[in-house]
């Protein structure tokens, strides 16, 4: 689906940029043109300062993403979804975040989430990075209580981890 999208604007790396922006953030596109996240508009020079564009190239992005059926309806129903990552520390939370060999296997999450089960160790959220939408997805599971070595070598032994990362 990712490539799809970006194929259609194969010819502009800049726009090509704001798509993936857009994507990563999960910021729709609005019947005016808007970005936006939820009802709040996100100023297309803010988006070009921080993909390092030009403003007009946003602006033609989001008219392409209107005149397109299938681009309309994928960023006008896109919805980002709040992490608590960046609050563990505050909240006293730990995050494991998991980087493996191939994406795209299947039952990595299950057998992630099983393992702390396992242990008896609840988690407060998971989120899974796309493999169609970054080079190298990652799994991040946040939860209430530091994790014991036991679970960290039984997670580091599964075929699939290339590396874990505690914070």
């Amino acid at each position: 689906m990712f490539d799809e999208i970006m194929e259609k604007f194969e010819g502009s790396p800049s726009q090509q940029a704001v798509i993936r922006l857009l994507l990563e953030r999960g910021f729709s596109v609005n019947d005016d043109g808007r970005v936006v996240s939820g009802g709040i508009e996100i100023p297309n020079t803010g988006i070009a300062r921080e993909i390092d564009v030009d403003r007009r190239v946003v602006d033609s992005t989001t008219d392409v993403i209107l005149e397109d059926p299938e681009l309309r309806r994928i960023f006008q129903n896109i919805s980002q979804v709040p992490s608590l990552m960046d609050l563990a520390p505050v909240l006293d939370l730990t995050v494991l975040t998991i980087s493996v060999h191939n994406a795209e296997q299947k039952g990595i999450v299950s057998q992630v989430t099983g393992t702390l089960a396992d242990h008896d160790i609840s988690i407060r959220q998971t989120i899974s990075e796309d493999p169609e939408f970054t080079d190298e997805p990652k799994l991040y599971l946040i939860t209430d209580h530091d994790l014991p070595g036991e679970v960290i070598t039984e997670l580091r032994d599964l075929e699939f981890v290339r590396k874990i990362e505690l914070q």
